[in-house]
């Protein structure tokens, strides 16, 4: 049914990892002045998006203890 499978020999198999085309490949095309500026606004954006988390993540972040300290003298103050 199936062929004679013949066994083919190491040797023979490594001389095509090291095989090189002679073909270039075309040059890439320069990105016209449309794709650098959106290329650079989306960087902006992205850029103001984690300076503006940031900015509005930092009060959430720090701990206030002047707040805290007056809130427990007025406690205390009352009992």
């Amino acid at each position: 049914m199936f062929g004679r499978r013949e066994s083919v020999p190491f040797a023979f198999l490594a001389p095509t990892d090291s095989f090189r085309s002679n073909v270039t490949p075309p040059p890439r095309e320069r990105a016209s002045a449309g794709e650098l500026a959106g290329r650079w606004l989306l960087g902006v954006c992205i850029v103001a998006g984690l300076v503006g988390s940031l900015v509005i993540g930092m009060p959430a972040l720090s701990t206030d203890r002047s707040a805290t300290g007056a809130e427990q003298s007025e406690a205390s103050d009352r009992h």
